[in-house]
């Protein structure tokens, strides 16, 4: 055929249409699966996903699980954890290995780091970090949400401890409000693990604002595509969405996304504690997964495999006022980068 695209070229084409999704370059290549594994611990997981303005390339934080590590006692692999940083310099296809976040907040031997919130404002990184102070065979520990800031991304030093309503906290999303303020979701534990906020004029001081929503989950995600605001919440049988017109009113759809396995390589369990990346049209949804989970052929409990977890993107699809993705089917990632993006913008 003189436009070299073969019949499953066309067929390729044409489903992307169907479902929404801007056709590819014809060069481009599409996400690998998996889109990132961690080559330290093999227990990437919780990301999020921001532009470097200066560097020019896109940054992935992410929670550094310690799958591989030997005869860990209970959920001790999941703690004692640090952040991993993944770069892509293609606008989000591939991803490399760059280094751990260092963050100078280490009060207690043996602290976990989890699930970064990172944002940049006029020049200042943010991150909004979960802390836990030790590493522990149990669930029963406190935890908080820090505040550290970086003038490079790479090098955080603490502010604050978050005034929340307990002390067993997690998963901070930040989003800023059209009259500017900004605003805070989080997990709150000791309340069933539902949903609170916080609110600040200026992401250095905070007020409590009671509960969001009553729904149980965990990593909410808030963000603004096709002219409403979004929640998509990991409510451990795939991703519940939520949709508001004023971020304080939220009604749940009926449909969660990634609860259904699918059968693309190391992508054949429910998806986990998500990020989104809006970029004009079109929002990418990063997600991790365990491979070793997957309900056709699970490996042995406590095994390594069954611990290891990798990341995944698939792309969102908007009709008939809600969401949908096919996990299964190719991403074509075109996350921009110049002078004049930011991850605020793109995001936010």
């Amino acid at each position: 055929m003189a436009s070299g695209l073969g019949n499953g070229g066309l067929l390729l084409l044409f489903l992307l249409s169907l479902a929404g999704c801007a056709p590819p370059a014809l060069s481009q290549k599409p996400a690998p699966k998996p889109l990132y594994a961690d080559p330290v611990f093999d227990g990437a997981a919780d990301p999020v996903v921001i532009y470097h303005q200066k560097e020019k390339k896109w940054l992935m934080f992410y929670t550094n699980r310690r799958a591989t590590h030997a005869q860990a006692e209970g959920v001790t692999w999941v703690h004692g954890t640090r952040i991993g940083i993944a770069q892509s310099v293609d606008g989000g296809t591939t991803w490399t290995y760059r280094d751990t976040a260092n963050i100078n907040y280490r009060p207690h031997p043996g602290y976990t780091h989890w699930a970064p919130e990172v944002i940049e404002h006029q020049g200042l990184y943010h991150m909004y970090l979960t802390y836990v102070p030790g590493t522990f065979p149990d669930w029963k520990h406190p935890r908080h949400i820090v505040h550290l800031t970086s003038p490079d991304g790479f090098n955080w030093e603490y502010r604050s401890t978050l005034p929340l309503v307990t002390d067993k906290v997690i998963d901070a999303s930040v989003y800023r409000l059209p009259n500017g303020t900004w605003r805070l979701w989080y997990n709150n534990e000791r309340d069933g693990k539902s949903i609170y906020y916080v609110d600040s004029p200026d992401l250095f001081h905070w007020q409590d604002q009671g509960k969001a929503l009553q729904a149980r989950g965990e990593g909410p995600k808030v963000f603004r595509w096709k002219d409403q605001y979004w929640m998509i919440l990991d409510a451990w049988k795939g991703l519940q969405v939520f949709r508001s017109e004023d971020l304080l009113t939220w009604q749940p759809q009926e449909e969660r996304l990634l609860e259904e396995p699918g059968t693309g390589p190391e992508d054949q369990a429910m998806g986990g504690h998500p990020d989104v990346v809006v970029a004009g049209d079109r929002a990418f949804l990063f997600y991790f997964t365990h491979p070793g989970r997957a309900k056709a052929h699970p490996a042995p409990a406590h095994s390594v495999a069954a611990k290891r977890s990798v990341i995944q993107v698939t792309e969102l699809v908007y009709h008939n006022g809600k969401l949908t993705c096919d996990r299964d089917q190719p991403v074509y990632i075109t996350l921009p980068t110049g002078k004049s993006l930011s991850a605020k913008r793109l995001k936010r």
